[in-house]
């Protein structure tokens, strides 16, 4: 995943803040060389930025989950989608929404469970971490959103507090 781009907001090397407190960032990559580590970091950095310089509350379990469903989305565009694509981050109060943009026309879908299966368990993952999935059509590919708490939840849910 070579990064072809990546927006820092103010210029200030840290990611933007829109008017209702949101902070947002951007990436662009062209997945065909598989680096999705490139991703992950993406995202460390920019919930770190968004707890130190912004004061959201980004949970240990936030910022390892929020990498993992990264690392999946990125997988996806690799395997099924090679070629430019665009991580898009925001951040607001207790929630991020991770959304993903790439060139593919295929739709994912999740396969059935079975434990005997070796891989592809990926947006099994990402649906049991993540309050909201979303897929949608675009006109050049599709773009698959997902939001996730930044919160821990008290009783143990993987994907987090829900604060309503």
């Amino acid at each position: 995943m070579e990064q072809l781009m990546e927006s820092r907001g103010t210029g200030q090397d840290r990611p933007e803040t829109g008017s209702t407190g949101a902070v947002r960032d951007s990436a662009a990559y062209d997945m065909g060389s598989g680096e999705i580590a490139r991703a992950r970091g993406f995202v460390r950095e920019f919930l770190a930025d968004a707890r130190s310089l912004h004061g959201l509350p980004v949970s240990a379990r936030a910022m390892d989950v929020a990498q993992l469903v990264a690392s999946e989305l990125a997988t996806n565009v690799c395997k099924y989608a090679p070629g430019p694509c665009l991580l898009d981050l925001e951040a607001d109060e207790d929630l991020l929404t991770i959304t993903m943009w790439d060139s593919g026309s295929v739709l994912p879908a999740a396969s059935q469970a079975d434990p005997r299966r070796a891989g592809q368990h990926g947006l099994e993952i990402v649906l049991m971490v993540c309050r909201s999935f979303e897929v949608r059509r675009e006109p050049v590919g599709k773009r698959v959103r997902v939001q996730m708490s930044l919160l821990d939840d008290p009783h143990g849910d993987p994907a987090g507090q829900v604060s309503w």
